[in-house]
């Protein structure tokens, strides 16, 4: 047979792709998804499909994921929002102020196809586009719902955006939300005690939405107009990057979380300014922590900046790295941005007071506050230097930190990510070497370090098991 013949023999095989939610950390009001005892879970493990009793199955893909303090949530590939965790202030969106430890569909949000989540202390906000549209409706609409939000379901939401503007973006701060436009302007409504919400004063009492309109790209020439492609919230200030690659920050910069080198009102800036340590490095992602801020560059270098004191700039414990805050030897801060990693990052996240990146080689790395395990592998309190977190396989595409937990989306492409997922699921102690070798001989590195790091878990296991026993005998 000619070669021509036996391609005309071939058949074309559509490989399902598959995804996964690696989640771990506090789980005190189940924001982990766990069940039981597992109150603290140090170990990332995938969430299985059966939680969400969605269409798609083990095809089912996740498009974004995004941690509050005690709550989760995720978009799936079919549209649909699940939430979880913490609900004292009706932040799942399910009508109601009771907690849960397992995933639930955002019925409300039924009709709309979500296309992104982000997740606030105490209050959530989606991105979606109808899933039934005649023309007359504008794509990619704002929901919110929880703390400050006026409701325990999604409500549509514009503020001062009129009704057919195109959402790209929201972040949700402590207490106060930040929404951006298709056209790269700003809109921020909520609390404005420390001027977080950037109208160039502080107010009390909540605030309504309006749209920011001055940033100060030098101090000595008038505010002006600036076009934004992306912002981010930390608890209490704001970080945006402009259309050329600047950062532009605002709100409380007690710590240094604003990366100037000195606020102008008191420790707040109450007006977006330009970060000017920055100047000539474009910026194509800002995350904002607690008192904390991150800057990734176009090349993948990464820098931070603010609080320093459970680790979470990366820099280690050595006073010498920071300036001090005078009688406050313990409150460690960085108030201008420093390069942590030279090369290579391709994502970065932000917790409360922890840190996460991703690699362009695929692994996954952590700092910063670690008590229970949300920053590190390692057991210890407080994770000073870039830790791997080795428990992942797949490749990465979304991260998210938490008040104190942590998730990220991985997803399998091809048969060796495939059949990677599968041997993953199904690592025990008697197989941990086996699987290890096929792993480190076929390039599956990623596979590799999950095997070795599960068998060491288990063998700490069953120490600790046979520990308890020879205790009860002695009893």
């Amino acid at each position: 047979m000619d070669i021509d013949g036996i391609l005309s023999d071939v058949r074309v095989v559509n490989l399902p792709t598959k995804s996964a939610i690696y989640i771990w950390g506090y789980n005190h009001s189940g924001q982990t998804a766990r069940k039981g005892k597992d109150c603290h879970l140090r170990i990332p493990k995938s969430l299985s499909h059966k939680l969400f009793k969605c269409a798609g199955g083990d095809n089912l893909r996740w498009l974004d994921i995004a941690c509050g303090r005690e709550h989760t949530a995720a978009v799936a590939s079919d549209g649909s929002l699940f939430t979880w965790g913490a609900n004292d202030f009706g932040q799942l969106g399910d009508g109601t102020e009771e907690s849960r430890k397992h995933p639930k569909k955002v019925k409300s949000l039924q009709t709309e196809y979500v296309k992104s989540v982000s997740c606030g202390a105490h209050c959530t906000a989606a991105v979606a586009e109808p899933r039934e549209n005649d023309g007359t409706i504008s794509t990619s609409r704002l929901w919110v719902w929880g703390q400050n939000q006026g409701s325990n379901h999604p409500r549509l939401y514009w503020g001062a955006f009129n009704p057919n503007t195109v959402i790209s973006q929201v972040s949700c701060g402590s207490v106060h939300v930040v929404a951006l436009s298709e056209d790269g302007l700003l809109q921020a409504w909520g609390y404005n005690e420390y001027g977080q919400l950037g109208r160039g004063f502080t107010s009390e009492g909540l605030q309504g939405a309006r749209i920011l309109n001055a940033y100060a790209r030098f101090l000595d020439e008038p505010p002006e107009l600036v076009k934004i492609r992306q912002v981010a919230c930390g608890e209490y200030h704001t970080a945006a990057i402009s259309e050329d690659g600047d950062v532009y920050t605002w709100g409380l910069g007690s710590m240094g979380q604003l990366g100037h080198c000195s606020p102008q009102s008191g420790d707040k800036e109450l007006l977006p300014r330009r970060v000017v340590a920055l100047d000539g490095i474009t910026v194509k992602d800002v995350a904002c922590g607690g008192v904390h801020t991150c800057a990734l560059t176009a090349q993948g270098a990464l820098y931070t900046w603010g609080g320093g004191q459970a680790g979470q700039l990366g820099l280690g414990p050595q006073n010498g790295f920071f300036s001090c805050v005078p009688n406050a030897s313990d409150m460690l801060l960085r108030n201008l941005p420093v390069l942590v990693i030279p090369k290579g990052v391709q994502l970065v996240t932000c917790g409360h007071s922890h840190t996460l990146i991703s690699m362009r080689d695929g692994r996954i790395y952590g700092w910063g506050y670690n008590s229970y395990g949300q920053a590190a592998n390692e057991k210890s309190t407080y994770a000073w230097f870039p830790s791997p977190v080795d428990w992942c396989v797949g490749e990465v595409k979304r991260l998210a930190a938490g008040g104190g937990h942590s998730a990220v989306l991985t997803d399998a492409h091809t048969l060796k990510e495939l059949c990677e997922f599968r041997l993953a699921e199904s690592i025990n102690l008697s197989n941990c070497f086996t699987i290890a070798d096929v792993a480190s001989r076929t390039g599956a590195d990623s596979l590799a370090r999950l095997c070795e790091r599960y068998r060491e878990h288990l063998l700490e296991q069953d120490n600790r098991d046979n520990e308890e026993e020879e205790a009860n005998r002695e009893d």
